[in-house]
């Protein structure tokens, strides 16, 4: 398996995995997603809006295609990113929801485009901090799927903390279904 090819495994992995937390999620009272946690973006809620915010900035970064990093609130209005790594981009969960799944339909487009030599080439780009950031880009896109990883996990803690059980999460069981 080449490089590209996991990422596009990691691409079905990151929608696999987003559909399921997702339709737990929803399972709960809005209330109960919000409650603090005292997780890094404080609660299920929290950080599920970190992680689609973080991955529209990683996409942008990715593409410089301004539409992949647009968010806008329910009357279409353009919803200023404020820097902020904790900033919410939707308050309204089925809008975060749907949000989330158009997200997932731009990192699987993206990963589909990959090739050798991108991954081999340089990204350059400016953090939250508006410091220069220069990286090999299959740095960047590994950290791009481990960041998701390691935040899903979170949620998928928060929410067996509260009750809900997300099921099985590992990567080798969404491949195994694919066969």
């Amino acid at each position: 398996m080449s490089l590209v090819d996991h990422y596009r495994a990691m691409a079905r992995y990151n929608a696999w995995m987003n559909e399921k937390l997702y339709a737990v999620a929803a399972q709960m009272p809005d209330c109960e997603r919000r409650r603090d946690a005292r997780a890094f973006f404080h609660s299920v809620h929290g950080t599920l809006n970190h992680l689609l915010l973080t991955d529209r900035a990683w996409l942008w970064r990715f593409t410089h295609d301004t539409r992949v990093a647009e968010s806008r609130d329910a009357k279409g209005t353009p919803i200023p990113p404020t820097g902020r790594l904790d900033q919410e981009l939707y308050a309204d969960f089925d809008q975060l929801r749907r949000e989330r799944v158009r997200t997932d339909a731009d990192i699987a487009a993206f990963a589909a485009a990959l090739t050798a030599e991108r991954l081999a080439g340089e990204l350059v780009y400016r953090n939250t901090a508006g410091q220069e950031q220069r990286h090999v880009m299959w740095w960047a896109v590994s950290h791009f799927f481990n960041h998701q990883t390691h935040h899903r996990g979170q949620v998928t803690t928060l929410l067996k903390q509260a009750g809900y059980d997300p099921g099985v999460t590992d990567l080798i069981a969404m491949m195994r279904s694919e066969v």
